[in-house]
């Protein structure tokens, strides 16, 4: 086959074992499998379950994807996987396969952060990313707002990070104080539809900063649930509230970013960018702003392997150089590059 090499990619920092084939910036097959279902019980991951969970389904993923694909093993010319951050024992479980699979092939290994690879999901929907573009990054663990030039190349410059609670962990903290199911996000979703954004006068954290807070909001809402003790409590509308403070705070300053720095594109990843108030409410913003808004197919928002097949597939193409096979994990990564080969 012409081209470059076809990468596969691995993901396993959390939940989710993801598996993907990418060449040139193009997906080939992908498959992900969740352990979401075992751990709902405890309302929250279990690290041991997702471990265990990972080891075995991660040779079953990679088959199916290269199924879909229509590829074997030996068309694999490079692969990639998520060394941080994340889980401690589920990444070790999908370095530990990669290095196997690339060891047996003969083929060089990339060490990925998982937040660059949830920027890169995007190219393959939508192609390169513009540079410069602000990115804004939602997810279970991580909030941050971005200003990425080359992916592959160039640092990534942090505009705004989460200092307490990430906007995933406030959905799913205050879902639980609503009686709604785990994961958070989308029961609160769900659940806003029937709702009053506007009932409760839920606060904007940080107004005047491109940092995110929302343990304040988490509190704000937990409080207004105590005040309903002994009546029935109004979940559509504490949920719609809820959810549109945090899609007014997270769009609110996306834009203001992209106003400040003279930039022309929002880029809008990662599980909560599944969130439909905060697809919608960014889709109204960027309009008003001149701003193209790109937002990635919701398969491809939530952990995946494709995502890391992306960066992989980048750094292949940008020259860059390869992990050792000695590469470690690191669990609490800053993300500076997209590439994260820390030493074992």
């Amino acid at each position: 086959m012409g081209g470059s090499p076809i990468v596969l990619g691995i993901e396993s920092s959390c939940d989710e074992t993801g598996a993907g084939l990418v060449r040139d910036g193009r997906l080939l097959g992908h498959a992900v499998a969740s352990s979401m279902a075992e751990h709902a019980r405890y309302g929250g991951v279990v690290p041991e379950i997702a471990s265990r969970s990972h080891l075995h389904a991660l040779r079953p993923v990679i088959r199916q994807a290269l199924g879909e694909a229509g590829l074997a093993l030996t068309d694999v010319g490079a692969v990639a996987v998520t060394t941080g951050p994340g889980l401690s024992g589920a990444l070790q479980v999908g370095l530990a396969g990669a290095k196997g699979l690339a060891y047996a092939l003969g083929v060089p290994l990339y060490g990925v952060h998982h937040l660059a690879g949830h920027v890169a999901a995007d190219t393959l929907a939508h192609g390169p990313l513009p540079d410069p573009c602000v990115v804004l990054i939602v997810s279970g663990g991580h909030t941050s707002l971005l200003l990425v030039r080359d992916l592959a190349r160039e640092p990534i410059v942090h505009l705004g990070d989460t200092l307490d609670d990430a906007a995933g962990e406030c959905f799913d903290k205050v879902a639980r104080v609503f009686g709604l199911p785990y994961p958070g996000g989308p029961a609160i979703d769900r659940t806003a539809r029937a709702g009053d954004p506007r009932a409760v006068p839920f606060p904007r954290p940080l107004p005047g900063s491109y940092d995110f807070s929302f343990s304040g909001l988490k509190t704000a809402a937990a409080r207004w649930a105590e005040g309903h003790a002994g009546r029935e409590l109004p979940v559509a509308d504490g949920a719609a509230s809820l959810q549109e403070a945090v899609a007014d705070v997270l769009t609110r300053k996306a834009v203001a970013a992209c106003a400040e720095y003279g930039v022309g594109t929002l880029v809008v990843v990662g599980g909560v960018a599944a969130n439909s108030r905060v697809r919608s409410l960014a889709e109204e913003r960027c309009r008003a702003a001149d701003v193209t808004l790109r937002v990635p197919p919701l398969g491809l928002c939530t952990d995946n392997g494709a995502m890391i097949a992306a960066v992989g597939d980048l750094l292949v193409r940008a020259g860059a150089e390869p992990a050792p096979l000695g590469v470690s994990v690191d669990p609490s990564a800053p993300l500076e590059y997209a590439a994260l080969h820390p030493a074992a």
